[in-house]
């Protein structure tokens, strides 16, 4: 073998031998001379730095992607003088039709884009990302895990472009679907560009026609609409009436808006080519905020005789027309007031001079150049001479254009070229010494408007005294007169200098009154062991050891919340917030507030200890109050009480533990915030608010939550507790828990197995026949088994069998014998129990019982009691049983699956109430009913099929019903100014487009204007009730018609008394008939029916007297007392809320009712307090027929007339309504107020009142002027034939109706005399609304 050479071979020199230290060494200083190359930082590094754990933007929003299903987001790049912008694009699938949505380019606005440039691409990547991720999920708290800059962003930055966003209207942008947000926001804009589409094509028809007040040569059906429109007129003596009150008390641009110098131009060039002076126009963009006002003051300001022709009334002619029997006084007024002064004024005058013509010209120029307080001199000089000799000199100048009247009056006319022919000047010698004082001027001059010829006259007065006291002055007046009036009469000055003649002074401003809380709650005293503690202390140990409360002890502690009491403790000593969930009949609800009450008592601080505990429903704040009272071994009112709307029992500083309806805490919230806003301040003396039954997600829970997050930032010592009677408590975990810790504690169950029955094998055990049941009805025995389970699976369908809910309690009853137990069913709604009910009946030895919201609380009561003996407890209820009370003895439960659920459409305002399927959390909380007391069986009259395809849980309120309500108690919060924002921060906020729809509902029926509050909705606010019932009442306690408003809003609330038995239809309808007058429509029907009652109630000296006169009149007794009930009700609230005093009671001939008799008034009140819930009645051509008397007009037949609203077009009226056949109307009925509308095969409207035009005027929604003269547009659809001057005038009315509103909400106490400006608004206004505008 050959030998091998050194070094040589793969793994090179041997280890240890001195060849391979060698290398080494070697390798060693090689690397010594090349330096070692710096660690690539990692992304995560780059992004949230070296000591950072958590998750990149990028990767969460692929997360969240993929979660929602969405395809994976595309990031674009650009560079900028910034830095490196990175924009998101996110899009997906949609699973029917395979569409791909794309969503526009997520990027920052550009207000904010110097935050979006970064150093780096893949920086800019993620800040893209983290912004994106915030557009999607600003309402989770998930920026916790986050890198510490875009924690600091998603909270300030991102979060002040999103409330900036909001104001802008663009809260949709921030919704946490953005393609449902995108579709719904294309759908909301192509219905706004069909309107606006629609619209402009109006108005480009309106603009061919020409500018004539008879409609012009327009399109044929721009005419018909027109000349179908009802006319409305104003007499000359309220006309009067009124433009007095307006030119003296009128605030214009009350917020001092300016018109920018471009708009003014355009708006000056508009009016001038409709025919308005430039001078006049100029002078009112100076005054006034918008073009609109700029035409209302044209309309006011400018005499008759100078408006341009489209502006008047038909046959329209300038001049006087009074009616007197004293036809010298008539011919002095007429002389004075061709001189240009108004004809009123000219009447008052000269019946303060005795009729004595010259003095009161004399009295009219002072007033005209010096103001109101002017004063003729007493005494006459007698000196003549001067006088006399200037006639002889001006005769001799003027030749035969001289005229001598009288010895003390001449006349001169004129021959100047620049004035127009024939004008004459004419002087009457003053009372004081001539020369000394001017004479009296007038100007009669063909074609010059009256005020001209006034501010001619007021100048040359004023130059007069200026230039020629003391000399001869006719001449020299007349010589300035000749020169200066073609520039005059160019440019006239103000109008508003001239109008001073008739203005006293300004209107009073008002400042909109601000509700002041009724106490000054003083904050908690936490001082242990302080002396009234340890009294608390003391009773409570010695009640410990009573024998009726060990018993109750004994009670408690079988209950499952008992055994976690500590752990209950600790949670809510320990946090802020503390959820407990527990499954119901776990005692979260009665045990966890004594749980804290005898904490604190323990630890000495008994007299701090305050705890609110709200409920969703007022059977369940009665029967919580009831049941722990019982446990204490307490009366309730004492240690334990409650408030309810329109009840209460409790005592301030004694009781320790007060259940509330929510919307009670809501209103001491809302009405007892301090100076600066903070809500805070009104509930300075709770210790523990407690929120049960929080899983139900309604409308107010919503909002408490809202404003309690707000609370807890300034109020650390006060403890919120949320109670939930499922484990869905990570949404309020994330909600709460961004800022402050949360506790969670969870209540194990204490119910017995419940087993499921399904409609199969319901069907199977009751053996019962759909077909056989129906045909065999009056049978005792039905034939059963004798179809197939199939067969009867199919002829069920899906509505509610109440033959089956029958026969499945019968076979229930079997099963259980002689055992006791109750049978609990559940129904969507009020009549589906009425149904069940009448079915149990025919069952022996039943006790059924109804359990539903509206029941008084004493027959709410009932289901809590144990049944007869002998029989067995049926109780049919609504989803009030699932959660908010427990009824201990129910062993079996039949659940429908169904609910009646409101939902609501912001696109076409509607609501619908329709019954739909449970959620599957609502049918698990039924079925745990059955388990309370033993083992028990639920039997659901539902497939399993059925049960799967139910939503999981059910949609929160807020998304679902209108939010006019809460937008308006938001807007009535102390501190909070802007609504979407607040409703933004809410737990699930609601749909952008709903809160617009809100806000734009609210201004049209004037609870705000231009997003401020008015002192209508500050009322508005305060009153619990509907908001359409509280402006009703609201305009009652104004108009003196308390009662009537009273009695309907009570009705609304409740239901029409009057029943209509199938078998007994017409004798019904005609019952219903004999309590309405022509024109009364429905709710005047049932107002007078309600005071018939009321009345034979007083005389028989009780109820129970009147109920064979009820039966006889197809009235129910129940329903009339349940409206009493609520009158009472309301009565109290108003008072609460300062509408009325204290003192107030229902006598009719107080100064509140001094209208109560007034029909035409009430129905207008109706009508503005429903708008815009107004429908147009369209009466067919007329017809006439030939008879004795001559030709008279036949009525149309009731299919014939139309009605049309705003939203829908043609709308039907329901049959149950007493107008359904009407075939005519009062004369003056044009329009009909309606309270519901519901969408079946047809849109039906019901609870219908008719009005005329000038309640339609006076009260539903804005006036807008046809600026080619046809008449004037209310609400922005309703046509009405007229002049524009009334719409202007009623316009303006109506602001000072809301300021005469105010004052009186100011002083609620004071009775009125009829003496104030108020008052005389509130005459002006009825007088219009009983004669239909016309002068008595």
């Amino acid at each position: 073998m050959p030998p091998k050479k050194k070094g040589d071979g793969k793994g090179g020199p041997k280890p240890g031998t001195k060849q391979a230290k060698a290398v080494a060494e070697k390798a060693g200083e090689v690397k010594k001379q090349v330096p070692e190359e710096p660690k690539k930082p990692s992304v995560k590094d780059v992004i949230g730095g070296a000591s950072w754990t958590g998750k990149l933007p990028v990767n969460m929003l692929a997360e969240h992607c993929q979660k929602q299903k969405w395809e994976k987001p595309e990031y674009s790049m650009i560079k900028t003088a910034d830095g490196f912008v990175s924009s998101v694009t996110m899009k997906k699938i949609d699973p029917k039709t395979k569409e791909l949505i794309v969503i526009p380019p997520i990027k920052l606005p550009p207000s904010h884009k110097q935050l979006a440039g970064q150093p780096t691409a893949l920086e800019a990547r993620h800040f893209g990302a983290a912004f994106a991720l915030f557009r999607v999920c600003n309402m989770r708290n998930i920026h916790m895990m986050m890198p510490p800059t875009y924690k600091k962003l998603w909270k300030e930055d991102f979060g002040e472009i999103k409330a900036a966003e909001t104001r802008e209207g663009k809260g949709w942008m921030y919704e946490a679907d953005p393609f449902l947000a995108k579709q719904e926001r294309e759908s909301a804009a192509a219905d706004l560009a069909k309107k606006r589409a629609d619209r402009e094509k109006a108005q480009a028809k309106e603009k061919a026609s020409n500018a004539e007040l008879g409609l012009g040569n327009g399109d044929a059906r721009s005419k018909r609409i027109w000349s179908q429109a009802p006319k409305v007129d104003m007499g000359t003596r309220i006309r009067r009436d009124i433009e007095g009150l307006l030119r003296q008390h009128t605030v214009w641009n009350p917020y001092g808006v300016k018109i920018p110098e471009t708009q003014k131009k355009a708006i000056a060039d508009e009016f001038t080519g409709l025919g308005f002076r430039r001078s006049h126009v100029e002078e009112a963009t100076a005054e006034c905020k918008d073009r609109e006002e700029v035409l209302e003051w044209l309309l006011i300001y400018v005499p008759d005789d100078d408006l341009p022709r489209w502006s008047l009334p038909e046959g329209y002619s300038a001049g006087v027309s009074l009616g007197s029997g004293d036809l010298a006084r008539e011919g002095k007024i007429k002389r004075l007031a061709s001189v240009g002064y108004p004809a009123d004024m000219c009447s008052q005058i000269l019946d303060s001079k005795n009729g004595d013509e010259l003095a009161a010209a004399e009295q009219l120029q002072g007033t005209l150049a010096h103001g109101t307080q002017f004063s003729a001199p007493s005494v006459a000089d007698e000196d003549e001479e001067a006088w006399a000799e200037e006639a002889t000199t001006l005769e001799a100048i003027f030749g035969e254009r001289y005229r001598r009247i009288s010895a003390k009056v001449c006349e001169i006319n004129s021959e100047a070229s620049d004035i127009p022919p024939n004008t004459i000047f004419r002087f009457q010698k003053p009372t004081a010494h001539y020369p000394t004082t001017p004479p009296v001027i007038s100007i009669q001059a063909k074609g010059v408007p009256a005020y001209i010829r006034l501010s001619a006259i007021r100048r040359a007065v004023q130059y007069a005294e200026e230039n020629f006291t003391g000399e001869s002055m006719i001449f020299n007046i007349m010589d300035w007169l000749e020169v200066n009036l073609p520039s005059i009469m160019e440019n006239p000055g103000k109008l508003r200098e001239i109008s001073s003649v008739t203005a006293s002074s300004a209107a009073e401003t008002h400042q909109i009154p601000v509700r002041s809380a009724r106490k000054n709650r003083r904050g908690i005293d936490w001082k242990v062991d302080s002396e009234r503690s340890l009294a608390i202390r003391d009773a409570w140990e010695a009640k410990q050891d009573t024998a009726p409360q060990i018993e109750m002890t004994r009670k408690r502690k079988a209950l499952p919340a008992w055994n976690i009491q500590h752990e209950i403790i600790h949670a809510i000593n320990s946090n802020q917030v503390t959820i407990i969930s527990g499954e119901t009949g776990s005692g979260k609800s009665t045990q966890s507030v004594q749980f804290v009450l005898d904490d604190m008592i323990q630890r000495g601080l008994g007299s701090a200890a305050n705890i609110i505990c709200t409920q969703p429903r007022r059977i369940s704040a009665l029967g919580l109050a009831d049941r722990v009272s019982d446990e204490r071994c307490a009366v309730v009112g004492d240690e334990v009480g409650y408030v309810i709307r329109g009840e209460s029992k409790a005592k301030p500083g004694s009781t320790k533990i007060t259940f509330v309806t929510t919307g009670v805490l809501l209103r001491r919230i809302q009405s007892g915030g301090d100076a600066d806003g903070n809500v805070a301040s009104s509930l300075a003396d709770v210790s523990h608010v407690v929120v049960d039954e929080v899983h139900e997600r309604s409308l107010d829970t919503d909002f408490l939550l809202a404003l309690l997050r707000d609370v807890l930032n300034y109020r650390k010592d006060l403890k919120v507790i949320l109670m939930s009677a499922t484990l869905d408590a990570g949404i309020f975990m994330r909600y709460f828990g961004s800022q402050r810790s949360v506790g969670l504690v969870n209540i194990p169950g204490r119910t017995f197995p419940v087993e499921d029955y399904y409609l199969d094998d319901v069907i199977r055990y009751t053996s019962f026949a759909p077909e056989l049941a129906e045909e065999y009805e009056d049978e005792e025995e039905l034939p059963r088994g004798e179809e197939t389970l199939g067969k009867a699976l199919r002829s069920l369908g899906m509505g509610i069998n109440y033959d089956l809910i029958a026969a499945t309690v019968e076979y229930i009853d079997a099963q259980l014998g002689n055992q006791p137990g109750g049978i609990l069913i559940f129904l969507p709604g009020t009549l589906e129990i009425d149904k069940c009910l009448n079915a149990v009946k025919r069952i022996p030895d039943m006790h059924p019982l109804p359990l539903h919201a509206s029941l008084l609380p004493a027959e709410q009561r009932r289901v809590f009691q144990s049944a007869p003996r002998g029989k067995r407890k049926v109780i049919a209820a609504t989803n009030v049983a699932e959660t908010s009370i427990t009824i201990e003895d129910v062993v079996a439960v039949i659940d429908t699956g169904r609910v009646k659920e409101t939902s609501y459409d912001p696109k076409d305002n509607m609501v619908r109430l329709q019954e739909v399927w449970a959620s599957q959390a609502a049918c698990k909380q039924r079925r745990g009913r059955a388990g309370r007391v033993r083992a028990g069986i639920c039997y659901k009259l539902y497939t399993r099929k059925a049960e799967s395809n139910m939503a999981p849980r059910p949609d929160p309120e807020i998304r679902r019903v209108p939010l006019e309500q809460l937008c308006l108690s938001v807007k009535s919060m102390k501190g909070i100014e802007d609504v979407a924002t607040f409703l933004a921060n809410t737990i699930t906020p609601p749909e952008s487009i709903a809160v617009e729809g809100a806000l734009n509902f609210l201004h049209r029926v004037g609870a705000l204007d231009h997003d401020r509050l008015t002192a209508l909705g500050r009322y508005l606010s305060m009153i619990p009730a509907d908001l359409r019932c509280a402006k009703l009442m609201i305009y009652g306690s104004i108009f003196g018609c308390m009662e009537p408003c009273l009695t309907i809003a009570a009705m609304l609330t409740v239901k029409s008394p009057f029943v209509s038995p199938r078998d007994k239809r017409d004798e019904a309808n005609a019952a219903k008939a004999s309590f309405s007058r022509p024109g009364d429509g429905d709710l005047l029907t049932d107002l007078s029916a309600y005071q018939a009652w009321s009345e034979r109630t007083r005389a028989q000296g009780g109820y129970w007297g009147t109920q064979s006169w009820c039966v006889a009149n197809f009235l129910s007794h129940q329903t009339l007392r349940d409206i009493s009930s609520n009158r009472a009700q309301f009565i109290t609230s108003l008072k609460d809320a300062g509408v009325l005093p204290v003192q107030y009671s229902d006598s009719s001939t107080s100064a509140w009712n001094r209208n109560a008799a007034n029909r035409n008034l009430i129905r207008a009140l109706v009508a503005g307090a429903f708008q815009p819930q107004v429908a147009q009645i369209s009466f067919p051509d007329k017809k006439f027929a030939s008879s004795v008397t001559g030709t008279v007009e036949v009525d149309p037949d009731a299919r014939t007339i139309k009605y049309f609203n705003q939203e829908n077009g043609r709308v039907f009226i329901h049959p149950s309504s007493i107008l359904f056949s009407a075939a005519g109307y009062p004369s003056s009925a044009a329009y009909l107020s309606y309270f519901t509308k519901m969408a079946t095969s047809k849109v039906f409207i019901r609870d219908l009142t008719p009005f005329n035009a000038y309640s339609l005027l006076l009260f539903c929604g804005s006036i807008e002027l046809d600026t080619v003269g046809r008449g004037l547009v209310v609400d922005g659809w309703l046509r009405l034939r007229g002049w524009a001057r009334i719409g202007v005038l009623v316009s303006r009315l109506r602001t000072m109706l809301d300021e005469a509103l105010t004052e009186r909400f100011d002083n609620p106490s004071v009775v009125s005399d009829g003496s104030s400006l108020g008052d005389r608004v509130i005459e002006a206004v009825k007088k219009l609304i009983e004669f239909n505008g016309l002068d008595q």
